[in-house]
């Protein structure tokens, strides 16, 4: 059954509807993690941002953080983000474009607008999203990578565009592989036009970021996330102009234990990023004067 009770479609195994969280100056649609589902491959936390108008008295200011054992993907659909970390990389980030910033052992960083750009009210909105790191490499070296857009393979077929953000598919390659199997695809469908999503990767989930799509004949509700059935056919039709982003990989090598930001397949290790990050073990960011506290 579905989260409202209903009969799932065809080729799905669960839906997961969004549940808003406050995280300053803006609401997001957080997807993942889930009570009955804690990740799809290794995407453990998936966050819709926005769309929302950013003003001079109500910018993104997400002070600085630590994170350990995963991955941060951010890809905007609009706006900007301006990025910076402890391994001293400054980054603003634009629509299309991939911040891909690996934690390993302990990584801090923030994510600010860029004042100058506050007085035009700006829109924001894009994906926020967390990969699990596999048990061999949580323990890895920090890394920051940034991707600019025309480095992404493009998709374009009749009525179905897009780009191929990270791992294989439809015949293309994406500079970005992840840490394990990945996939992760932005889609637009013009309106009456059809997808087949591909099948390869051993779990998979789509969500539908704006328009009205059918998989396989049932209607989706626009900013759910539609978890399918392993090897199962999907097949999407746009009754109007829809963009889709699907996600997926292989089944990650036991649980993740998360808490706050910190990711990790060992309980032991959280304590022990909470107490360095209480005690100022972790590396500073250079222009930031007031990290986050550790919540009580």
């Amino acid at each position: 059954m579905g989260t409202d009770g209903n009969t799932l479609p065809l080729g799905a195994e669960m839906i997961v509807a969004p549940r808003t969280s406050d995280i300053g100056a803006f609401e997001v649609q957080r997807l993942l993690p889930y009570r009955r589902r804690r990740m799809v491959g290794p995407f453990i936390f998936a966050d819709q941002m926005g769309p929302t108008v950013l003003r001079p008295e109500t910018p993104m200011a997400v002070r600085a953080h630590p994170h350990i054992g995963l991955s941060t993907v951010t890809y905007l659909l609009e706006g900007e983000i301006v990025h910076r970390d402890s391994l001293g990389h400054r980054q603003t980030i634009t629509p299309g474009a991939v911040n891909l910033m690996t934690a390993g052992r302990g990584i801090v960083h923030s994510e600010r607008s860029d004042p100058d750009s506050l007085a035009a009210n700006p829109m924001l909105h894009g994906m926020q999203i967390w990969l699990a790191a596999p048990k061999a490499l949580e323990e890895g070296p920090p890394d920051f990578k940034h991707y600019p857009p025309e480095v992404l393979p493009l998709i374009d077929a009749p009525g179905v565009t897009g780009r191929l953000v990270i791992g294989s598919a439809l015949g293309l390659r994406s500079p970005i592989q992840g840490q394990s199997e990945t996939l992760y695809i932005d889609l637009s469908l013009e309106a009456g036009a059809t997808a087949r999503l591909p099948d390869e990767a051993e779990e998979r989930a789509f969500l539908v970021l704006g328009g009205v799509v059918t998989l396989n004949g049932y209607r989706v509700a626009s900013g759910d996330l539609i978890v399918l059935t392993p090897r199962a056919e999907a097949v999407l039709h746009a009754e109007e102009p829809a963009r889709i982003i699907v996600l997926g990989g292989a089944v990650m090598d036991g649980p993740r234990h998360i808490w706050w930001n910190f990711v990790s397949s060992s309980r032991e290790r959280i304590e022990q990023a909470k107490e360095d990050w209480r005690a100022g073990r972790f590396a500073e960011v250079a222009g930031e004067s007031d990290p986050m506290p550790l919540p009580e």
